[in-house]
């Protein structure tokens, strides 16, 4: 998976949008505020990085060693709670929509109550035509 696809992937989930927080050549997709997919070049490398809880992260991390890796750019306590890894083919495209999903799951879940519930209800909703 390139980092358009990623992009383009993570775009598609509701509320989701594009943000440059931290220049140009990181492209930041956040909803409601909250981050959820970072895509960059990391060593000369397409990368990402995403949210995830403990446990998910750990789990990827030992999937994958030395390729998935903590939050590179994350201060040492918030490192548990992301995961960088390459877009180059080394991590198959279904766990990286699998990840995507989690940390969309994951910035939903610190919303406040009644933004998660719009944001619920405007999946349900039938598009009119």
């Amino acid at each position: 998976m390139s980092g358009e696809e990623l992009i383009a992937y993570c775009l598609d989930k509701k509320g989701a949008y594009k943000d440059f927080p931290f220049g140009k050549d990181c492209t930041v997709i956040k909803v409601e505020k909250k981050i959820f997919a970072q895509v960059f070049t990391l060593k000369g490398k397409p990368s990402a990085t995403l949210n995830c809880d403990r446990m998910t992260g750990d789990f990827y991390r030992t999937l994958y060693k030395d390729i998935i890796v903590r939050g590179y750019h994350c201060p040492p306590v918030q490192q548990p709670y992301f995961n960088t890894f390459p877009l180059d083919g080394s991590v198959p495209d279904d766990l990286i929509k699998e990840m995507a999903e989690h940390s969309y799951s994951v910035a939903v879940g610190k919303l406040p109550k009644y933004v998660r519930k719009r944001l619920i209800e405007s999946e349900e909703r039938p598009t009119e035509k």
